[in-house]
């Protein structure tokens, strides 16, 4: 577990600790002890699993890949959390995934505990037949802990809903006779895949920063005059030009946010820049969303890279290095690529009044507390980017139900969802100087720490 989750995770225990309406059973010497157990149980995973999957290539060759699957917490239901294809995955970055998941689902009361898994590749440099086979030995090496009831996997960088069913059907065929379609989720409709997975976790990003600026900040009479975040928030909500928003990443994340502050007719904004692996595009009187998503969908999801492509996009930009996005002068920047993109050394370039996190962790510690220091507004991963996992419970239930929910109905209930954890969260945030970040940190922790007390987990 990183630093910073492991950091925030303490604190917020040490403020529970001094909060005496929180477990008042606990009193002095059997209070610390109970504390301390809270912070050893929430700070280390339950289980870590490591295999390397034995893969035949297409052109002859076997190889070995690892593979991972973490199960940090399952107080308060079975694990869930998705599975990355990605050359950087590691043990430690499988660890810390799974604890931001345990702690998202209590945040947003979603009756499932945390896990994670990853296998260690660049999913480009295969073929199809060869991802196949990586999918089903994932499931192979795995099955024994992955399970409806026991751990329910999810795409995450690199896969989708293709891997899902792969993974889904080679779960089937080792478990016969056994309840299958809560085992994987994001799977397509059409194999018990819920409508609107796809598009959740985007569409909840966006959600996210417009309920913020235009209807709790407009609604709410409460709030801390005072407070440097409800200065930043009024100053962006009572804006007359347009707010300027930019997007680093372009994938399922990043362009559906995009496309949804584009579609927006709530909020005043326009999406001046977006950024994928290779390049940052740039237009001040803003960009063409959906002429970059129908040119990235016929480009293996790669953007426009030279004024030639641009021509063929039908897209007016400029065209800059891909780190660009980052340090641009505007309102709102939106991280949806990958972790550890805002850091010590580059976070006094960034100049955005307020970030979203799209991806998980993509601002590391340090350079978290100096975005503190700046006055600048985070909505973090754990609130942010919790569509999906919001959206996979709803898929989980209709498998179990066998009864399926439209599409309007499921955006209807993320976004019911969101709004109660928001509105449970924000008020702490405005009377308070603490980032959002820590509020909804000590609000997961509260949840969890009361659960782990009745279940008479502390002694």
């Amino acid at each position: 577990m990183t630093k910073q989750t492991s950091h925030i995770i303490e604190s917020s225990l040490l403020d529970l600790l001094e909060e005496e309406h929180f477990l008042p059973d606990l009193q002095e010497e059997k209070r610390v002890k109970a504390f301390n157990s809270l912070k050893a149980i929430l700070s280390t995973p339950n289980k870590i699993q490591k295999s390397f999957l034995r893969v035949a290539l297409e052109n002859g060759e076997v190889v070995r890949i690892p593979a991972y699957r973490t199960q940090h917490n399952d107080t308060l239901g079975p694990y869930k959390g998705g599975i990355r294809f990605h050359e950087s995955v590691n043990e430690e970055e499988v660890i810390n995934l799974a604890a931001l998941m345990t702690l998202k689902n209590a945040l947003h009361e979603v009756p499932f505990g945390g896990g994670k898994g990853g296998v260690a590749i660049n999913p480009r440099n295969y073929t199809t037949k060869e991802l196949y086979q990586i999918c089903k030995k994932y499931v192979q090496y795995f099955s024994d802990i992955l399970g409806p009831d026991k751990d329910i996997a999810a795409p995450d960088v690199g896969t989708g809903q293709r891997e899902m069913d792969w993974m889904m059907s080679e779960y089937k065929s080792i478990h016969p006779g056994k309840p299958y379609l809560g085992s994987f989720t994001g799977k397509s409709v059409l194999n018990g895949g819920s409508l609107g997975r796809q598009e959740a976790t985007g569409k909840g990003v966006y959600f996210s920063l417009r309920y913020l600026l235009h209807d709790y900040i407009r609604e709410s009479h409460q709030l801390n005059a005072e407070s440097r975040y409800f200065n930043r928030a009024q100053q962006l909500a009572a804006a007359t030009q347009p707010l300027t928003i930019a997007i680093q990443g372009f994938g399922n994340v990043g362009s559906i946010a995009a496309l949804e502050a584009y579609q927006c007719s709530f909020m005043n904004n326009k999406i001046v820049a977006v950024s994928d692996r290779n390049v940052t595009l740039y237009r001040a009187d803003g960009l063409n969303i959906p002429a970059l998503i129908h040119f990235a969908k016929g480009n293996k999801g790669d953007l426009p890279r030279n004024p030639e492509e641009l021509a063929a996009a039908g897209v007016d930009a400029m065209v800059m290095e891909r780190e660009a996005v980052l340090y641009l002068d505007l309102d709102v920047l939106i991280l949806a690529a990958l972790e550890d993109q805002i850091r010590d050394d580059n976070v006094g370039q960034v100049k955005a009044k307020l970030v979203v996190e799209g991806a998980n962790a993509p601002i590391t510690g340090e350079a978290d507390a100096i975005l503190s220091q700046m006055g600048t507004i985070v909505i973090p991963d754990i609130l942010a980017n919790a569509g999906g996992v919001i959206v996979s419970y709803f898929e989980w239930l209709q498998g179990r139900e066998t009864l399926f929910y439209g599409e309007d109905e499921v955006f209807e209930l993320l976004l019911n969802k969101m709004k109660k954890t928001m509105n449970a969260v924000f008020p702490a945030f405005f009377r308070t100087q603490k980032p959002l970040r820590q509020i909804c940190y000590s609000h997961a922790v509260m949840k969890l720490s009361t659960n782990l007390y009745i279940q008479g987990k502390l002694y």
